[in-house]
């Protein structure tokens, strides 16, 4: 109780109002009914949160699925039709889960990860600096670099200049003095409020202050949180069933499945990253707890549902230590979008700003940088290039710009590895290699290189005794090396090949 009372409770808080304005924004990205958006935040704490295999990531609706919403609900014909391949989705990700598929994620190069993480910190940075200056033209949770209002990352900071409200700048300032005060000072270890929350707090009052003593100097409603005043169950859309025997159905279904699976692995490999217990997460539960929340999400009305970096790092920044922090942000945000929706609407969004600038640049600090820079070319080149094709483009986009890079790198890699291991000992007339115990087709160039370099006339061995596994392309080389060596003078003997000489 006392964990839950001074960690996670704050923590939900917090997450709950990062993920009202995010829910709404991917909601009309999407062009989906509002909602949509809500009820796929709160089956994301719910449901997901009880079964997730992570302590601390948050699922909800996901900006890396606008693009396939949008494509899908006019393919499809109808957004009724559009819940049932949802429901589908869910459907194919448990089996996903208990086919034990949670492995694809350990495949993903930890440079690339690593540029995701500091990529979102970048991206936050980057689209939350119009928010703090009084330019909510773009919606909370738009993160493509084509922005739904017909800008883009870096011209919509063009335009925020000439569009600066000077409540929005005093606010978002006041904000981030409060988050800096809790982060270096005794209020820290206090257990009433999280720095987050004071924030936002401090950035209602002040805005209040302003109504009441300069109206026209405050943030009027297009600069704050809006939540529908009034909802009815009548307004929620249900899935057509009759829509399942048509193919392009399942095509999106797959798409969904597939996509949302990717993100929400990388999202949790991420979180592990950040947890700051560094506990190990089980992704094939993941799997399963996400598909079984899209299924509920489609037959609520719901957008699909993913792990979401954002919410999780802004969670784990509000100090939460298990998964009870995000199932009680699925309740709040429900309690809050029926009881209390008229409080929240009086959020700015340049207080919500601040929370995320700093999470952002937690994410993509400097050192973080640094670090991995000095770590070498070759987890450097890929890393920066997921923050750039990130950036540039959209998550899901640059994860596989990131991972094309880190693949060629990866090769490069294994051309240079040892597969072939020289072992003579000094002064032997003979050349002895050994083979290592696992041998892929990466080596097979490398491999290529060490027999080409053999002189004329030289006496070589090459004992692949202490192999477990070799490529039938490396064993090919072996073969034709053996071909060849008579035509340059090669004494050679192959030991532990079987018939393969």
């Amino acid at each position: 109780m006392r964990e839950l009372l001074k960690f996670d409770l704050p923590a939900s808080v917090v997450v709950t109002l990062v993920a009202i304005p995010l829910c709404l924004g991917i909601a009309l990205a999407s062009g989906a009914p509002l909602l949509a958006g809500l009820i796929a935040g709160v089956v994301g704490g719910l449901v997901v949160g009880p079964l997730s295999g992570s302590n601390l990531m948050v699922s909800g609706p996901a900006a890396g699925l606008t693009a396939v919403v949008l494509q899908a609900t006019g393919v499809l014909g109808s957004w009724q039709a559009f819940l049932l391949a949802v429901v589908l989705a869910g459907v194919l990700q448990v089996a996903l889960g208990l086919l034990k598929w949670g492995f694809v994620a350990d495949y993903v190069p930890r440079s690339v990860v690593r540029g995701m993480l500091a990529a979102i910190g970048v991206l936050l940075i980057l689209k939350q600096l119009p928010h703090a200056v009084g330019y909510d033209a773009d919606a909370e949770g738009d993160v493509a670099f084509h922005q739904i209002d017909g800008a883009n990352t870096f011209s919509a900071l063009r335009w925020a200049l000439s569009s600066v409200q000077p409540a929005a700048v005093v606010i978002c300032a006041l904000a981030l003095v409060t988050l800096v005060l809790f982060e270096k000072t005794r209020l820290k270890n206090q257990k009433v409020i999280s720095g987050p929350l004071a924030a936002v707090t401090v950035g209602v009052v002040v805005n209040q202050l302003f109504s009441y003593w300069s109206p026209g100097l405050a943030l009027t409603a297009q600069h704050r949180v809006t939540l529908p005043t009034s909802i009815s169950l009548s307004s929620i859309q249900f899935l057509d069933f009759s829509a399942i025997t048509n193919p392009l159905m399942w095509k999106v279904a797959f798409t969904i499945a597939a996509v949302a699976s990717l993100e929400t692995l990388l999202s949790l490999d991420a979180t592990d990253r950040l947890d700051p217990l560094k506990r190990k997460s089980s992704a094939d539960r993941e799997l399963l707890a996400q598909g079984i929340g899209n299924a509920v999400s489609g037959l609520l009305g719901g957008l699909p549902i993913t792990g979401v970096i954002v919410r999780s790092a802004a969670n784990i920044d509000a100090g939460a230590r298990t998964r009870v922090s995000a199932i009680l942000h699925g309740g709040l945000l429900l309690l809050a979008v029926l009881l209390i929706p008229g409080v929240l609407n009086l959020i700015p969004y340049s207080a919500l700003a601040a929370v995320l600038l700093v999470t952002g640049y937690k994410l993509a600090k400097p050192a973080e940088l640094m670090s991995a820079w000095r770590s070498g070319r070759d987890f450097f080149a890929p890393f920066a290039a997921t923050i750039v094709a990130i950036v540039a483009t959209d998550l899901l986009t640059g994860i596989a710009i990131g991972l094309g890079v880190g693949t060629f790198f990866i090769m490069k890699q294994h051309a240079r590895s040892e597969g072939l291991q020289p072992v003579s000992p000094p002064g032997s007339v003979v050349k002895r290699f050994e083979l290592g115990d696992q041998i892929t087709f990466l080596h097979r160039v490398g491999i290529i290189r060490k027999l080409e370099a053999l002189e004329p006339g030289s006496r070589v061995e090459i004992d692949a005794r202490r192999c477990q596994r070799i490529d039938p392309d490396v064993l090919q080389v072996i073969k034709e090396f053996g071909r060849t060596a008579v035509e340059r003078g090669i004494d050679y003997r192959l030991v532990g090949f079987g018939g393969a000489s």
